[in-house]
């Protein structure tokens, strides 16, 4: 028997099964049947069962809807929330982060100089940057002013200062001062540029995070120099930076490909001539493995990866919640020291530790996910 919706003669043309997504070759077919399914029970009850040939819908028997169809859950896409993803993306930057800190101390031994890991930094990461800013083009929606902003938060003179005070300072160091004071800047920042007041669970949070890296640098310091203060001093300068382009990337809307071409490509154009005619190098030298690693992790890692996660975190969830989250670095370096290194945890540092990952869940507070346009 031939079936059909009302009188109309295109049954199947603009019935339940219309506008279903072409089954690719190989592609499971399982949705396509789910959809399909979905729209026949939604035309069985919202404009009733179907009717044989012959038969006109006026003698037919009226059918009650059981439950509202929406017209747009057809082509509603399954997508994760926001929050979530913006979550997701703050603690990779974590693990990458407290890995980075890793291959950075083992760098200090392979022979390379901190003027090679800036040329890796940047001249690496340009080879996959290039392509992909001209076929994006994204400096078509950045000011002059603004490209000279984020390039030079993200530039040569952030990251050679960064590199120098792993001379002076231990690693450990390095993730207390650049990421565990994150929300402290983040706070500052926000009462004096955004006038926006700390919350009471932001303050105790901030101020538990201080005391687990005051511990952690005590613990530090039993190891360390006596020059170790110089290389604080340079890490808290980087933080300063770091800061500052985590507030700017959600105060400006900065998409990823103007991201990369501020923080890779305008930078890789400054700083590689003078690395190449001026400034001393060791990779004639070095060793083949330390060399691969630190070519490989500091050319594509941070400034690729860790920059890109960073910049949709702080759009999605916010600059406050990101620093907060990021706090937990100075933690991952120490896991990951003791893990990778052999590097011991001593009371002091378990217990910083914990302390530390209670300001954290204290601290992060929840945001409403963007609209989309």
């Amino acid at each position: 028997m031939m079936w059909r919706y009302g009188t109309s003669s295109a049954a199947f043309r603009n019935g339940p099964l219309a506008a279903l997504p072409e089954q690719r070759n190989g592609e499971n077919c399982s949705n396509v049947a789910t959809i399909a399914s979905m729209r026949m029970v939604g035309t069985v009850f919202s404009k009733g069962m179907p009717l044989p040939m012959g038969r006109s819908k006026s003698t037919a028997r009226p059918t009650t809807p059981y439950f509202p169809i929406r017209s747009d859950t057809a082509h509603m896409p399954i997508t994760l929330p926001a929050n979530l993803t913006g979550y997701a993306a703050a603690w990779s930057i974590v693990f990458v982060w407290s890995f980075w800190l890793i291959v950075s101390r083992v760098a200090n031994n392979s022979g390379l100089t901190i003027y090679d890991l800036a040329a890796f930094r940047y001249g690496l990461a340009s080879l996959v940057a290039v392509p992909l800013c001209l076929y994006y083009k994204p400096w078509r929606g950045l000011s002059l002013a603004k490209i000279a902003v984020v390039s030079f938060i993200l530039g040569p003179i952030y990251i050679l200062t960064v590199f120098s005070g792993f001379k002076y300072a231990p690693a450990a160091h390095g993730g207390i001062f650049m990421n565990g004071l994150l929300p402290l800047i983040s706070i500052i920042f926000a009462v004096f540029i955004t006038r926006i007041r700390p919350s009471f669970r932001q303050l105790l949070g901030a101020g538990l995070i201080l005391v687990s890296a005051v511990a952690l640098s005590f613990d530090a310091t039993a190891t360390s120099g006596e020059n170790a203060w110089v290389g604080d001093i340079l890490f808290l300068i980087g933080a300063l930076f770091f800061s500052s382009y985590v507030i700017l990337s959600e105060r400006w809307q900065l998409s990823a490909m103007q991201i990369i071409f501020c923080g890779t490509i305008v930078n890789a154009v400054l700083y590689l001539p003078i690395w190449a005619l001026w400034l001393p190098s060791g990779i004639a030298t070095a060793p083949m493995g330390p060399l691969v690693l630190q070519a490989i992790y500091q050319g594509f890692v941070p400034n690729l990866i860790g920059l890109l996660f960073i910049a949709y975190a702080s759009r999605t969830i916010g600059n406050g919640n990101t620093s907060f989250i990021l706090a937990a670095v100075p933690g991952g370096g120490a896991i990951l020291g003791a893990l990778i290194l052999g590097e011991s945890l001593s009371l002091i540092g378990v217990f910083a530790l914990v302390v530390l990952t209670v300001g954290l869940l204290i601290s992060v507070r929840k945001r409403k996910p963007l609209a989309v346009q």
